[in-house]
Order: C-alpha cells, then sequence, then structure tokens
C-alpha cells in the first residue's frame, strides 16, 4: 500500500481529457425564448450525434442543442476512451437476451463502428481514433476456460506466454484478442470534434442552460429551462445519461453508477519496453469486478474500473468524483499487474456516473404522442453506442418502421430498478456477491441465480 500512496502524492483530483488547451471557450446561454424543429437535451455523444445525424439527414431542419453545463464535460468526456462495436454490453449478454437477433445486432454495431470511424475521418475529427482491437485477460484459475470458450470467428486465444507476450503481467493466465470490434479514443477531443461538425452543418449548440420541464404544447413540445428561458419545438430528443429524467416513466429505469479512474505520467521508452504493449489495444479483465485500461497518445497509462459505487437516492453530486479509498485500491492492483513499474507516479483522479440499466445496454422509447424520443441505459458503451441510439431515437421521432426500429432489442424496455431503499440493499448485495463470485472461481450464489432468472443485473 505504501508504493501505492506514494504514486498517488501527486496526483490531481482533475479529469485528464478535459485539461487541454485545445478545449472550447464556453458557449453562451440560452439567453431568451427560442423555437426550434428538434430540441436535443445533453450535450455528451448521444446529443451531439443526434444533432448531427438530423442535420446530416435533413439541412433545412432547425436543430438546437441544450447543454446544462459544457459539451462533453461529463461521461462522455471522462470515460476510458474504448469505442466498442458491440451495441449489447458483449456477446454473452446479446446471445441471452436476444438469440434471435443477436447476428443483427452484431452486424448493425459493426457498421456502426466503421461509420464512426468514417465520421472521424469525414469531418477531420482530431481524436487519436485508432483501430487498435480489444485484449481479455485471465486473472484467475477458472477465466481460463471462459476466454478459451469464447475464442471464435475474429477473436484469438491467447495462452500464458503468448498473452504476455503481448503484455507483460505476471498475473496474467491467459487472454482472448479481438483485433477489429475496438477503437481507442480520446474521449474528450471526440465530443468537441463532434460539436464543432454538428456547427459546421447549422446546429445551434448553447451551454449553461439546464431543462428543467418538458410537456406537449399543441402540436409540438414545451421546454422550461432554469434560466427562464422557453424553447418551443416540434420534436425533442432526450440524451440526458445518468442525470434524473425529465420523464417520469423512465425516472428508475437507471441508476448512477460512480466509476474511478487514474491516468499515470507518461512511460519513459525503458518503461514501455519492460510491458511490450506493442498493439496499443485496449485491456480488460474478465472479472465480475473488472479493471480497464489503455495507453494514450503520449504513452501514459489510463487504469480504471474495479470499484462500481452506488449512493443511496440515485444522486448525481460532484462531491463523489473523489474517492480516495478506491484510488488507493486501483493504485494497488496497477503495481500488482505491473510490477516492474513500481516508482512510476499518477497525474490524475477522478470518477464518473455511469447510467446503469438491468440488462446492461441502452433502451428506447418515446413519449409525448411520439414528440419525444430517448436513449438511456448505455451502462458504460456509450462511445459507440451512441451512435446507434442517435439513429434509433431520429427513426422513432419520424414515426416510421426501419431496420432499427423493428428490433426487439428497441421495442422491449428493461425492468425498472426498484424505489429506495430496496434499490440501494439490492445493489450492496449484488456488489457482495459479485466479489465473492470472483474469490470462488466465478461460482455465483443464490441471489445472483435468482437475478440471473428475472433478467436482472448489475455490471460493475
Amino acid at each position: 500500500m505504501d508504493a501505492a500512496r506514494a504514486a498517488l502524492v501527486d496526483a490531481r483530483p482533475a479529469v485528464f481529457w478535459l485539461e487541454r488547451p485545445e478545449r472550447p471557450e464556453p458557449r453562451p446561454t440560452l439567453g431568451g425564448d427560442v423555437a426550434a424543429d428538434l430540441a436535443v437535451v445533453g450535450g455528451g455523444y448521444s446529443g451531439l450525434w443526434t444533432a448531427l445525424l438530423a442535420k446530416e439527414r435533413d439541412p433545412g431542419r432547425e436543430v438546437l442543442l441544450v447543454e446544462g453545463g459544457r459539451v462533453g464535460w461529463a461521461a462522455s468526456g471522462r470515460n476510458g476512451g474504448f469505442c466498442a462495436a458491440s451495441l449489447t454490453h458483449g456477446e454473452a449478454n446479446g446471445r441471452a437476451r436476444w438469440p434471435q437477433e443477436y447476428a443483427a445486432l452484431h452486424r448493425i454495431g459493426r457498421e456502426n463502428l466503421d461509420e464512426i470511424e468514417q465520421t472521424v475521418a469525414r469531418y477531420g475529427i482530431d481524436c487519436d481514433f485508432r483501430r487498435t482491437g480489444e485484449l481479455t485477460v485471465a486473472t484467475a484459475a477458472h477465466q481460463v476456460e471462459w476466454l478459451r470458450d469464447e475464442a471464435g470467428a475474429g477473436s484469438r486465444f491467447l495462452d500464458r506466454d503468448q498473452v504476455r507476450a503481448e503484455l507483460s503481467s505476471p498475473t496474467y493466465l491467459a487472454g482472448l484478442f479481438n483485433p477489429d470490434e475496438t477503437a481507442i479514443v480520446d474521449p474528450a477531443r471526440l465530443a468537441w470534434g463532434l460539436a464543432e461538425a454538428a456547427e459546421s452543418l447549422g446546429v445551434r449548440i448553447v451551454e449553461g442552460t439546464r431543462v428543467t420541464g418538458l410537456s406537449r404544447d399543441g402540436s409540438g413540445v414545451r421546454l422550461t429551462t432554469d434560466a427562464g428561458a422557453v424553447i418551443s419545438a416540434r420534436q425533442v430528443a432526450l440524451g440526458t445519461n445518468a442525470f434524473p429524467s425529465l420523464l417520469r416513466r423512465t425516472s428508475l429505469h437507471t441508476v448512477p453508477v460512480y466509476d474511478y479512474v487514474l491516468v499515470s505520467e507518461p512511460l519513459s521508452a525503458d518503461q514501455l519496453d519492460s510491458i511490450g504493449w506493442r498493439s496499443r489495444a485496449g485491456v480488460g479483465d474478465c472479472a465480475n469486478q473488472f479493471h480497464y485500461y489503455r495507453l494514450t497518445q503520449d504513452n501514459r497509462i489510463l487504469w480504471g474500473g474495479y470499484d462500481a459505487v452506488y449512493h443511496y437516492g440515485r444522486h448525481v453530486r460532484t462531491a463523489y468524483d473523489q474517492r480516495p479509498p478506491t484510488f488507493e485500491r486501483l493504485a494497488t492492483h496497477f503495481f500488482e499487474t505491473f510490477p516492474q513499474l513500481e516508482g512510476l507516479r499518477f497525474t490524475h483522479r477522478w470518477g464518473g456516473a455511469i447510467d446503469t440499466c438491468t440488462r446492461f445496454s441502452a433502451f428506447f422509447g418515446t413519449a409525448l404522442r411520439g414528440r419525444a424520443a430517448y436513449a438511456l441505459g448505455y451502462t458504460g458503451l456509450g462511445v459507440g453506442a451512441t451512435r446507434f441510439g442517435a439513429r434509433v431515437m431520429l427513426d422513432l421521432l419520424d414515426g416510421r418502421p426501419t431496420e432499427l426500429t423493428e428490433l426487439e432489442m428497441v421495442r422491449k424496455r428493461p425492468l425498472p430498478f426498484p424505489p429506495e431503499p430496496f434499490a440501494y440493499a439490492g445493489i450492496q448485495l449484488t456488489r457482495w456477491s459479485l466479489a465473492r463470485a470472483d474469490a470462488r472461481q466465478g461460482e455465483r450464489n443464490l441471489w445472483l441465480r435468482a437475478l440471473d432468472r428475472l433478467g436482472l443485473g448489475f455490471d460493475s
């Protein structure tokens, strides 16, 4: 623990991605009442993709995007930067929930990732987009067969020597490398680039303006804001992520779960050589309480995950962004994984809320007689899947059946979480059970098996 504490001494309580000189200046707030064809609520990936795609589909449509803080300041600007093709939180979850349409979901997810890459190139978005693939590692004996069973078309099983040749850690027992279905990006620069691209097409973006109410207004919708200004729109798309829903019907369908991250100082050439990592692939272990990590453009290591913390009452608060016990735990695990890097210091530490739902992947719907659409519950997959969600929302607002709107995944909502105090008690019991399963060769207790049967879950 002493090495971990020493490594954290100079770590700033700030988000590495957002401390950039290229961060745009704050945009103006909404100064008065305004009308638009489409109002988009939320300046994260979900809202940005919706605004951009709406203008690409119909250049004449007046699109207004309203953000309560600054573009990309929340989950979109503080995640690990894993842009995955999966729309279903992995193959196992997708096949279990939508066995009849998983092949289509997999194809659409691959196409979605390709189209993100094409958009980045088309608009010249400088976000360090790299199609590096992803390496999943086994760090316990029972996980080795899990990875061996998952190997198939598009992925390659690595034994202990092979995985350590790719990335050198004494904790690795096996690996699974998928070279093509994950990209690594600078998440904040992706958000800023999407905003600039949308504005280049005529989207108006206002910041520092929180939408406080949503209601029908004749043939359209009326949005009230904290500044008193009113937005009149023909349609609205809601990308509110982990923040409180503007619709009562979805208020219990997500909970904000806090995830925590460390970023190291840049590795020297010798330090980088000591671990290998020539592919620069994103990495995750396959425990229930898992870590994820990747290299940044300047060869820092971003290291996050393991603790997933839910605070009583479904609150999203700045005070929750810092959690010293979790940072020490993460730093300890880091040096257990890479003992050859002892002495490396961390420069940044932060946390942020993930909008978690009971099926681990996004859900969709409409309200106000089809005038409002929403996409919520990405559960950590929003870097890639939000573009898919934006397409779904626009298709739903168009009101005509499409391949996407006919998907069972789109038509059905997950079960909601219970109200407090039952949500808090159930999530804490689930976290304890997941940790226990990790310690007992993956054996799931009665509680986890009951959740499995009900189609409920909690992602660590």
